[in-house]
């Protein structure tokens, strides 16, 4: 098989953990007998500092031939204010439909965490996120923005449509992970007892979705009580289904969980493969450290092991998951944000001579 993949380095640090994905990508499609083309598209904020857009007005037409795409990270606040910076990344996810997006929460071993209770053993569950409406729908308007009684309004948008295919989209995903020794239980993460018509018709929805899926075991968690509980007991989980903004806050606590941003990767997930799926670690561009080559590359090689994991190579994303695994088990190679001393580039080396040894 041949991949086109389209590589979004971005801002910051982009180009740096760019370099680390596509380089294990390479060797992967070299050691698993496919290929992959990669081409860059140098759009971000200093595209939107030259030209008044992140990128291109036709951006998504270039894409769109693409098989996959890889986005570094985006946003730089010192340039281009985040809420305009933002605007490239909700582009892609709504203009290719990649209404899903998908969230690992794993703890490694020989990876550190701040909280007590997740241990390898604990920390094992995805979040689905709703990913193209909800809160993140773009609606409102300010009124009399600078007078004394001015107010502003922001617009959840929850359709029926919207909502049942993500919740859809986890149920299934809840009933692979069973085939494979997993519970087999979707969390539906919700605030119905406060916002009483969104999040109500999103109960609804999720109940009437579950019961078109009688094997996979339902539960429910307010988002409150939902990062108390996986701080608590993180092992409860399995698959869990929430909004937009929801999954947005529990996945950064989820990250701290597994050990910290440099090890959260996620995919923006078009499940009928109608326009190409993008995956992209979570932590941003972190400006503050650009060129100085100290990120944590592990996020960006997880989200490349995600993007061939969906694309079909079954095996070569296992190779680069045990090629992971065995770095940070191992923990010769340590970078600043696991209190080591080594760089990007050290760690993406670690993990390539791991995944072609194997």
């Amino acid at each position: 098989m041949h991949y086109e993949i389209a590589i979004i380095p971005g801002d910051g640090v982009g180009a740096e953990i760019s370099d680390e994905a596509e380089k294990i990508l390479k060797a992967a499609a070299d050691k698993y007998g496919f290929t992959a083309a990669s081409k860059r598209f140098d759009w971000g904020c200093d595209h939107y500092l030259a030209h008044g857009r992140m990128m291109p007005e036709h951006a998504l037409d270039i894409l769109k031939g693409f098989d996959a795409i890889f986005l570094g990270c985006v946003g730089d606040a010192n340039k281009v204010p985040d809420h305009v910076s933002l605007t490239m990344l909700l582009e892609i996810r709504k203009g290719f439909k990649q209404y899903a997006n998908l969230r690992p929460i794993r703890l490694y071993p020989g990876v550190s965490t701040p909280v007590r209770t997740a241990t390898p053993e604990t920390v094992d569950f995805v979040v689905v996120r709703e990913n193209n409406e909800g809160e993140y729908s773009g609606a409102g308007a300010f009124f009399k923005i600078d007078e004394p009684d001015g107010f502003a309004l922001q617009t959840g948008i929850f359709s029926r449509g919207g909502c049942e295919r993500v919740m859809r989209y986890a149920f299934d995903l809840a009933e692979q992970r069973k085939q494979a020794g997993y519970k087999g239980m979707v969390t539906n993460c919700t605030k119905s007892n406060a916002l009483n018509y969104s999040m109500v018709f999103w109960d609804k929805i999720y109940q009437e979705v579950a019961a078109g899926h009688p094997d996979i075991a339902t539960d429910k968690a307010l988002v409150d009580a939902m990062t108390m509980w996986m701080v608590k007991k993180p092992e409860w989980f399995d698959v869990v289904v929430a909004s937009n903004l929801f999954g947005d806050i529990i996945t950064d606590l989820g990250a701290m969980l597994q050990g910290g941003m440099g090890f959260a990767a996620g995919g923006n997930i078009n499940p009928e493969r109608e326009f190409p799926s993008m995956f992209e670690p979570i932590h941003g561009s972190a400006p503050k450290y650009t060129g100085k080559r100290v990120v944590n590359p592990i996020a960006s090689i997880e989200s490349v092991r995600m993007m061939l994991d969906f694309l079909g190579e079954k095996d070569a994303a296992e190779g680069i998951g045990a090629a992971v695994r065995s770095v940070l088990a191992q923990g010769a190679v340590r970078t600043r944000d696991m209190g080591g001393s080594h760089g990007t580039d050290a760690m993406g080396d670690a993990v390539l001579q791991a995944l072609l040894a194997d």
